[in-house]
C-alpha cells in the first residue's frame, strides 16, 4: 500500500476517537500492551516526559520539544490530533515520520493488528515508540490522547509526569465531575517519579496528593513557581499557565540532573517554538485588515480564555465561524461566546460533526444569531467576503474547523 491507501485502511478500517466518537473509545490498555510485546517492547528503550491534562497538553509539549531541541537534544515528539497530516504526530526535531516508514509499519504488522482489532490511536502509539527508538532520541515528549489511566501511552515510565490542568470534557468516558476527570488523569503518576501539576483548583489538588502518596512521588505545582516572563512566539493569554508549567518542569529535571537546559536555550525555545516543532492553531493570526484569528480551544475552560482575549481586540464588527463535534455541552459552551458577533455556523467534515443547522438553533437559545453553511470553507469564504478591514473574523469551535481553513 502508497502512503494515501496506508491512511486510508487505518482512517477506515480500524476505529478513531477523534472522528467517530464514544465507538472508538477503548477503556484499557490489553491491545497495547500486547502491541509493544509484539515489536520488542520499545517503550522500555526510551526517555519520556509524559504529559497529560484537559487543556494545554499540546502547547505545554510542544514548548518542551522546542526547549529541549534548543539545548542539543535529540527531541520525540508525540502528539494528537493532528491538523493537516497524520506525520504530524511524530516528528523528531521538528521533522515528521516518512511517509515510507508509515507505509513499511504498517505494512509489516497489518496481520497484528487485523487478528487483534487495535484501534487507530493503539497503532499509532505503537508507530510512535518503535520510531523513536530506532531514530535513537535522547528524549521523547509524549502527549496524552485522552485521560490517562487507561490512555495508550500509559506503557511507559517517564522521568517526569506533567498534568496541565483539569476541566470538564470527553466527561462521557472520564466522569462528570472534576474530582472524577483528575482520577484519571492522575493514572499517569508512576511509583517514585516526580509530578508537575500546572494548575488546580481545591477539588483536584487533593486528588494529585492522594495519587502522589500511595506512588511515593514527588509532587510539584507550578503555580508555586517564581519566574521571569520569557516571551513566546504562542500568543494566547492562556500560554502563560503553558509557560510555568515547562518551567517548573525544567527546573525538576535540571535539578535532579535528569537533563541539563541553560537559561540560553528556554528563551529561545520559547520563542521558537513554532519554528521548531510546527505548531499551529493556538491564538493563531491568519490574516490583518481584517485580522483572522483561529484557535482549537472547544471546551469551557479553554474557550471562557480565548473568548475574553477577543473582548480585548478593537474591532467594528466581530465575526465568528463556529463548528463543534456532537458530544459538546452546547449548554455549558454556547454561554461563552458574544452575542453582538455575526455567526457562521458550519459542520466539521467528520462523522463526529453536529449539524449546522442543531447548532444555530440551540446557539439562537443564546441569543447567538447567523447564518448556516454547508462546509466550514464556504462559512469561512462568506466572512472573507463580509468582512471590512476594520473587522474582526474569529474561527473557532474545534480543533477540526480549524483544521480545514489552515
Amino acid at each position: 500500500m502508497n502512503y494515501k491507501e496506508t491512511l486510508d485502511w487505518m482512517f477506515n478500517q480500524l476505529p478513531m476517537y477523534q472522528t467517530q466518537g464514544a465507538t472508538a473509545y477503548r477503556k484499557d490498555i490489553t491491545n497495547t500492551v500486547l502491541l509493544a510485546n509484539h515489536l520488542g517492547n520499545p517503550e522500555k528503550h526510551l526517555k519520556c516526559i509524559h504529559v497529560a491534562g484537559t487543556n494545554g497538553k499540546g502547547s505545554t509539549s510542544h514548548l518542551l520539544a522546542s526547549v529541549l531541541q534548543e539545548a542539543g537534544y535529540k527531541v520525540g515528539l508525540y502528539t494528537s490530533p493532528h491538523l493537516k497530516d497524520y506525520r504530524e504526530r511524530i516528528a523528531i526535531n521538528g521533522k515528521p515520520i516518512s511517509e515510507d516508514y508509515v507505509c513499511d509499519f504498517i505494512n509489516n504488522n497489518k496481520s497484528f493488528f487485523e487478528a487483534h482489532q487495535l484501534s487507530f490511536f493503539e497503532m499509532s502509539v505503537g508507530l510512535a515508540f518503535e520510531y523513536f527508538v530506532k531514530q535513537k532520541t535522547d528524549i521523547n515528549i509524549i502527549e496524552v490522547g485522552m485521560g490517562g489511566r487507561l490512555d495508550s501511552t500509559n506503557i511507559i515510565t517517564p522521568l517526569i509526569s506533567v498534568i496541565t490542568n483539569i476541566g470538564l470534557d470527553h466527561t462521557q468516558f472520564l466522569g462528570n465531575s472534576l474530582e472524577a476527570i483528575a482520577f484519571e488523569k492522575a493514572g499517569i503518576i508512576k511509583p517514585n517519579i516526580p509530578v508537575v501539576i500546572g494548575e488546580y483548583v481545591t477539588e483536584t489538588k487533593s486528588v494529585f496528593e492522594t495519587k502522589a502518596k500511595e506512588t511515593n512521588s514527588e509532587i510539584y505545582f507550578a503555580s508555586d513557581l517564581t519566574h521571569e516572563n520569557y516571551p513566546s512566539a504562542l500568543l494566547g493569554d492562556y500560554q502563560f499557565y503553558n509557560k510555568k508549567t515547562v518551567l517548573q518542569t525544567l527546573k525538576v529535571l535540571q535539578e535532579k540532573q535528569l537533563l541539563s537546559v541553560s537559561e540560553e536555550a528556554i528563551k529561545k525555545g520559547f520563542l521558537k517554538v513554532i519554528e521548531n516543532t510546527n505548531l499551529q492553531g493556538r491564538w493563531q493570526q491568519l490574516g490583518e485588515n481584517p485580522k483572522i484569528i483561529c484557535d482549537t480551544a472547544h471546551n469551557a475552560h479553554g474557550l471562557s480564555i480565548v473568548l475574553n482575549q477577543l473582548k480585548k481586540e478593537k474591532f467594528d464588527t466581530l465575526h465568528i465561524v463556529l463548528g463543534v463535534v456532537n458530544d459538546k455541552n452546547l449548554e455549558e459552551i454556547l454561554p461563552l461566546f458574544p452575542k453582538n458577533a455575526k455567526y457562521y455556523f458550519c459542520k466539521p467534515n467528520i462523522p463526529r460533526g453536529l449539524e449546522a443547522e442543531i447548532l444555530a438553533t440551540k446557539a439562537a437559545d443564546f441569543e447567538l444569531k447567523g447564518e448556516i453553511y454547508n462546509s466550514v470553507s464556504n462559512a469561512y469564504a462568506n466572512t472573507t467576503k463580509n468582512a471590512t478591514v476594520n473587522d474582526l473574523i474569529y474561527v473557532g469551535g474545534s480543533t477540526f474547523v480549524v483544521a480545514e481553513i489552515l
